[in-house]
């Protein structure tokens, strides 16, 4: 396993919705003392139920977050990757099965409103979009993403269960 300092300042977290991204973002923040920044809060606009921000102001908010010297960022956007994997120093690729994420969506929109990485004033409600990508769509993307993170030549830890990560954050000593 990769050690952590062999991933730099600047880390990328990737992988499926409900994958434990975010979470793992506020736990890498707290140990290296790096900012964590989460993609949906910037996609979105705050104080609604998800609505997703103009494109434009999305790619200056991306822009602006990049551009520090010392970053943690979870979420996917890969329409907007190529100039965060110009500029990160490691890579996490987190993942779970279709049904544990599922699972996972349920309980965090409707029993953890404060959970990290959440969008601010949220008014979260269940969606069938979302249910949809997490169990028909996101798998499919799952070979795709892998390779284009690959490619990159950065390097990267892989984790493809819960389980797997619960170990990461004990072989990296990481607050929970």
């Amino acid at each position: 396993m990769q050690e952590l300092a062999d991933l730099g300042r600047r880390i990328m977290i990737c992988g499926p919705s409900n994958a434990g991204k975010s979470t793992l973002a506020v736990a890498l923040s707290r140990k290296l003392g790096i900012p964590a920044i989460h993609l949906d809060v910037l996609w979105h606009e705050p104080n609604t139920n998800w609505v997703p921000r103009p494109r434009e102001l999305f790619a200056q908010l991306h822009a602006d977050a990049i551009s520090g010297d010392a970053w943690i960022i979870d979420g996917n956007y890969f329409g907007f990757v190529q100039p965060r994997l110009e500029r990160a120093s490691g890579i996490v690729l987190v993942g779970s099965d279709r049904w544990s994420a599922f699972l996972r969506y349920l309980r965090r929109t409707l029993f953890e409103p404060w959970r990290p990485g959440n969008l601010e004033g949220a008014k979260d409600s269940l969606k069938w979009d979302m249910v949809r990508y997490i169990l028909v769509e996101q798998p499919r993307k799952r070979q795709r993403d892998i390779g284009i993170l690959a490619a990159a030549g950065l390097p990267m830890v892989t984790v493809d269960s819960i389980q797997a990560l619960n170990s990461l954050y004990t072989a990296w000593a990481l607050p929970r």
